[in-house]
């Protein structure tokens, strides 16, 4: 069903009935031509792209929970590319401009909202290294804008700009085609794209192992709905990548920790921005709902628990209320995290592995929502013709070996 005003006026006055189900619900088919592991974001991306831009469609997307109930659910839902180095910027800014079009391409609102994001400098240092960022970018070709403090005040005029603030704030830059789209929207346009397609979801299907041939390249999975067997095979499962790695007998340089998001009871429109301040790992941005979206930095100790520390929750209140001292008056409603997949450098792995016939795509850390579009557009690349697309190039794992790494830490925004 294509989505429409008249389609939806039809709906309305023929009753629920009349709607069909936005995606199928299939039992397995015995084999595929290539299945990705992992209904999130990332995976059904890879599936959509495979369909659409290569015409592979025997495809099945596996899912030990439901859609769209890891990483893709859990997370702040800011879209950006204000990266560093030309090999990021290419990557991020190529999924920006996906998603700048995604919501027509899908027939699917994901609610993408341009509203900007601005980085806050608290001392001279930070100027300094925005200046040098915001002129990296703009040499990479991305609109990039260095902000004075009276700027900034104009753009936030909740925050802090006390002289005597734990957190003064003498400036910052943006990027104004920076945001924030809606997640579960982004994983349900996939979805529906791909299931249009004829691509196969397959939800409570949990992969169990892998089968091998005499040469040792996978040819199928073992999952708690039967085997299934596939010419090739995508891992698209975020932080838990590395754990799929040991099941096909080989080892990744990702280590998983919880990153938290919380968010507070609703209010009226205050903040029609992202504000993101690198200096203490806090970012604040308001939902359609009206809720404060805050973000942290990362719990620094291994783990798959999907709700942090309490210390972390604590200091990131405490930076947050620093910058915007109003929200004090506001309950806390929910916290949570989601497990990121976190490499040396902060920057993914698109491409071949070790073992003959199986890809991933990981390492994305902090940055796995803004790179959904990108990255389903590489590994289906991949996938479909063996070799890695022109932006996964630098992205490969062998890098681990070159030492030819791509450091973004500082440009993910957050400590690691």
């Amino acid at each position: 069903m294509k989505y429409s005003a008249l389609a939806l006026l039809r709906g309305a006055l023929s009753g629920p009935d009349s709607w069909s189900p936005a995606w199928r619900s299939p039992e397995p088919k015995p084999e595929y031509e290539v299945i990705v592991i992992g209904a999130g974001g990332h995976g059904l991306a890879t599936a959509y792209y495979l369909a659409r831009n290569h015409g592979i469609r025997n495809v099945a997307v596996l899912e030990r929970g439901w859609l769209g109930g890891g990483n893709t659910g859990r997370n702040t839902t800011i879209v950006r590319s204000n990266y560093l180095f030309p090999e990021s910027a290419r990557l991020y800014e190529f999924s920006l401009r996906l998603y700048e079009s995604l919501t027509r391409e899908l027939n699917f609102n994901i609610m993408l909202s341009q509203r900007g994001l601005i980085l806050l400098a608290h001392s001279r240092h930070d100027l300094d290294a925005m200046s040098r960022w915001a002129n990296a970018m703009r040499m990479n070709g991305i609109d990039a804008e260095l902000l004075s403090r009276d700027e900034v005040a104009a753009a936030a005029p909740l925050l802090n700009l006390s002289p005597e603030a734990r957190f003064p704030i003498l400036g910052g830059f943006t990027q104004r085609r920076a945001g924030t789209a809606r997640h579960d929207a982004v994983a349900w346009g996939y979805a529906r794209a791909a299931d249009a397609l004829g691509v196969d979801i397959l939800q409570n299907c949990e992969v169990r192992g892998f089968t091998r041939d005499a040469h040792g390249g996978v040819t199928g999975v073992e999952t708690s709905r039967g085997p299934i067997r596939a010419g090739r095979i995508g891992i698209a499962a975020a932080g838990h990548s590395s754990v799929l790695a040991r099941l096909a007998g080989f080892s990744l340089p990702v280590t998983s920790y919880a990153l938290q998001a919380m968010v507070t009871e609703p209010t009226k429109p205050a903040l029609d921005t992202v504000v993101l301040s690198p200096g203490t790992g806090a970012y604040v941005s308001q939902s359609d709902k009206g809720e404060m979206v805050l973000g942290a930095s990362l719990d620094l100790f291994p783990s798959y628990a999907q709700r942090g520390s309490f210390a972390l929750t604590q200091g990131i209140l405490a930076s947050t209320l620093a910058i915007f001292p109003s929200f004090s008056r506001l309950r806390l409603m929910r916290q949570w995290a989601g497990i990121v997949d976190v490499v040396h450098d902060s920057s993914p792995i698109i491409g071949p592995t070790p073992v003959p016939n199986l890809f991933i795509n990981c390492g994305w850390g902090t940055g796995g929502f803004k790179g959904i579009p990108v990255g389903g557009w590489t590994l289906a690349h991949v996938l479909a013709t063996g070799r890695s697309h022109e932006l996964a190039e630098p992205f490969q794992l062998e890098r681990f070996y070159t030492g030819r790494l791509i450091d973004e830490a500082a440009a993910a925004g957050i400590a690691h």
